[in-house]
């Protein structure tokens, strides 16, 4: 467990390896019948629109591997996460409410999560709630910004999570600085990355979900990013595992991160998604 959550004090710094967007033109057959009304999927369920259909993390004794390019989650996912997204692809994704710790801070955000990493840690630790994966970093820039401008490391806030395994482990409120809350359902456009974490790595994967978005005209970005960030140190540096996302919408509706048994409009079947032609993430500067 000691392994497991130290995911951040050895990589926060470190650069991440390159990422590759893999082609894919699933035919409208295929999509699964696991979407809302609206086009948005079902808590837990990822719709992949860019990459290989058949790169699929298989999950094995608690633990979710991508065999083709050797890596794995050492730790379990919050009941009813969805599945991580394979590095370089791209999924339409919806989470379901989670109880999770927060460490929210202002300045840098690769700096602080080694500062939100021993608070959250004691925690849990406190609680006697196990470590689980990801660790999450939501990022709220200052200014007026589009949502999928570059990021400066040192300006706005930043939250940092540890999840509960299940929603009704221990209470919801203060604890010092932690807050523990349940979060709302949300819908996210996904990326999968490969290597370090950090801020260089998010805006690697903001640029290449920008370009995916505006290439399209069905869904738009309606929140700010957030990483998820599946491994600790003793993971090789290449084989580090993460996702960036945007919180998005199909236009022309209310928020599809509404409850599954909300009113949506329009009511009728969406159209089947269409990805627009890959793209490969420019070079980011070492962290």
């Amino acid at each position: 467990m000691i392994i497991a959550t130290l995911a951040f004090l050895a990589s926060a710094f470190q650069p991440h390896g390159d990422t590759t967007t893999t082609p894919a033109t699933p035919s409208p057959d295929a999509r699964p019948v696991t979407t809302r009304p609206e086009g948005a999927p079902l808590p837990g369920v990822a719709l992949r629109i860019v990459g290989d259909p058949k790169v699929k993390p298989v999950l094995e004794n608690g633990e979710y591997r991508l065999p083709e390019l050797g890596m794995l989650i050492e730790a379990p996912l919050p009941e009813g996460y969805p599945a991580p997204t394979p590095p370089g692809m791209i999924e339409l994704k919806t989470y379901p409410s989670v109880r999770r710790a927060e460490y929210s801070a202002k300045g840098s955000s690769n700096f602080g999560m080694n500062v939100g990493f021993w608070p959250l840690f004691n925690h849990i630790k406190s609680r006697d709630i196990a470590m689980t994966s990801p660790v999450e970093m939501d990022y709220k820039p200052s200014g007026e910004r589009a949502p999928l401008a570059p990021m400066q490391d040192a300006e706005g806030s930043w939250t940092m999570s540890f999840l509960y395994r299940k929603s009704d482990l221990g209470p919801t409120g203060a604890d010092g600085r932690i807050k523990v809350v349940d979060t709302p359902e949300i819908t996210v456009l996904s990326i999968g990355m490969r290597g370090g974490y950090g801020m260089g790595t998010v805006n690697s994967g903001m640029e290449t979900l920008s370009t995916w978005l505006a290439a399209q005209s069905d869904w738009e970005a309606t929140g700010d990013p957030r990483g998820l960030n599946y491994n600790g140190p003793q993971v090789p540096m290449k084989n580090k595992w993460s996702e960036v996302q945007i919180v998005v919408r199909r236009k022309g509706t209310s928020d599809v991160s509404a409850k599954s048994d909300a009113p949506v409009a329009p009511a009728t079947p969406a159209s089947p998604i269409t990805p627009p032609a890959p793209t490969t993430p420019a070079a980011q500067p070492h962290l």
